[in-house]
């Protein structure tokens, strides 16, 4: 197959869920089929970039915008400017012209069988009439992020901003959704929200992996020092929203019944939310080379997610290096995981720390548990995950090219 993948913003360095989802995918892709992968970014040309995404993905296509890279009163600013655009300002951000033309010169000449879209901020630059078949790689169902946030702001200024913006990603995502001619689910939750605008047919899933060669267990954790970790990106607000909820309604509890626990939490770019909740039994870490030993260091991996949408990696490389995981119903939304066999699930800050300071305290119930998430893990590795996503472009590739020739022969 002749595969042409779409996504805004830099690949690499691969660091947050959905670029390491989208790193396996690509690598397994360009091992078996001629794929060329366009990625567009902001900022000062990057020259290091793209030599490193040339190697990682021959044959890529990295366009720098020259736009500048916004962050904090700039972005705030610029919210404004775009505030009576009908398209959300989280997909409206990276509409670019010379990105759309590129890619139209592409479907014009038909240079692929089949387009994937990754993510739906990159949707804005994608031809109105799609005529190569075309697959929207939907890693969230971004409206129901926004609408989780609505619902869990509590300053009024953001709640009402959260509000609006829900109101055009839902009216967005909608009309994108029903434009591709397919699109990849990460999870069935997500799937059954999304077949409330179009037909279930046009949905697929294609499962959250894990890099088995890179987490493995190590060596059992310390028992005289239980340490709790969290383990996400902290510029990412369902993460520093579930931490805060995290420290200030679970934590207290689980130190007063087993003293001496320890709290880490691990994840790049720390802002001044997450540092505030630095104390003596509570590491903030910030980027780490790798967070696998760190995992291999914690008695127990806690996901206490409040908002979000897809699937959490985090969970299934925990669970690889073989480790007990606590999450909310929304932290493991979406994955192939038992509540009471391989994970467990626990919704409420008394519930989620009663789980914790369970699993703490009984080393017996604590190994049942890394036990069955190493079985869990070891069916999701990533080349498996990699071949199921090639079939589906594959299948929607086959059935337009039907499509269009039974409509020739029509005409003839």
């Amino acid at each position: 197959m002749r595969i042409l993948w779409v996504k805004a913003d830099k690949l690499l360095p691969v660091q947050n869920g959905g670029n390491i989802r989208s790193y396996h995918v690509l690598r397994r892709l360009a091992s078996q089929h001629e794929l060329t992968f366009l990625s567009y970014y902001a900022g000062q040309q990057d020259r290091n970039y793209e030599e490193e995404l040339q190697q990682e993905l021959p044959g890529a296509v990295a366009l720098c915008t020259g736009d500048r890279e916004l962050s904090g009163l700039a972005r705030g600013i610029d919210y404004l400017t775009h505030i009576g655009n009908a398209a959300p300002y989280a997909v409206s951000r990276f509409a670019r012209d010379d990105v759309r033309s590129r890619i139209a010169g592409w479907f014009a000449e038909k240079c692929f069988d089949v387009a994937v879209c990754d993510f739906l901020d990159a949707a804005v630059n994608f031809p109105e009439k799609l005529t190569i078949p075309s697959v929207l790689f939907q890693h969230n169902v971004e409206s129901e992020i926004w609408r989780r946030h609505a619902e869990t702001e509590r300053n009024f200024v953001r709640k009402r901003m959260y509000i609006v913006e829900f109101r055009k990603m839902l009216r967005y995502e909608q009309e994108a959704v029903r434009n591709f001619h397919h699109v990849i689910a990460v999870s069935e939750n997500d799937r059954s929200l999304m077949t409330q605008w179009v037909d279930g047919d046009r949905i697929t899933v294609v499962p959250t992996g894990v890099d088995l060669s890179q987490y493995s267990p190590g060596p059992s954790a310390t028992e005289s020092s239980p340490l709790v970790m969290f383990v996400g990106a902290m510029d990412w607000e369902p993460n520093v929203d579930g931490m805060e909820f995290f420290c200030r309604e679970v934590w207290p509890t689980i130190q007063a019944q087993v003293p001496g626990a320890r709290l880490r939490i691990v994840g790049r770019n720390p802002g001044k939310r997450t540092e505030r909740l630095a104390s003596d039994s509570i590491e903030v870490t910030g980027l780490v080379p790798s967070v696998v030993e760190h995992l291999r260091e914690s008695s127990v991996v806690v996901v206490p997610l409040r908002i979000g949408g897809g699937t959490r990696l985090k969970i299934y490389e925990a669970m690889a290096t073989g480790k007990a995981v606590v999450s909310t119903t929304v932290g493991a939304e979406g994955l192939e995981v038992h509540h009471g066999e391989d994970i467990m699930i626990a919704d409420g800050s008394q519930v989620f720390a009663q789980a914790v300071i369970m699993l703490l305290r009984d080393r017996n119930l604590r190994s049942k548990f890394e036990k069955a998430a190493l079985t869990t893990a070891a069916r999701c590795d990533w080349p498996a995950i990699g071949d199921r996503f090639a079939d589906v472009l594959q299948a929607v590739a086959t059935e337009k090219a039907l499509l269009v020739e039974t409509l020739a022969e029509g005409i003839r």
